[in-house]
């Protein structure tokens, strides 16, 4: 996900925790040592439809305006081996 500036996207994401561990949905953030506006986030959550459903509240599209993103994120679903 494109970002504005990491560190803001960064504190927003960490003071949501507790939302994403409600929903079940966990997440690890990475910073692209190449690309300061470069966001990855690798997680986890109960199902496609758990995590869609979270992630297209209203109130998380406002939530991602206010940690500075700049366009809504690449998502990949994947499934274990």
């Amino acid at each position: 996900m494109k970002v504005a500036d990491f560190n803001q996207w960064k504190t927003v994401f960490d003071g949501h925790a507790s939302a994403r561990e409600a929903a079940g949905i966990q997440g690890t953030p990475y910073r692209n040592p190449d690309d300061d506006s470069n966001a990855v986030v690798i997680g986890t959550a109960p199902s496609k439809e758990a995590f869609i459903s979270f992630f297209s509240a209203p109130e998380m599209q406002e939530i991602q305006k206010e940690a500075g993103a700049m366009g809504p994120p690449e998502v990949k679903f994947l499934e274990g081996a």
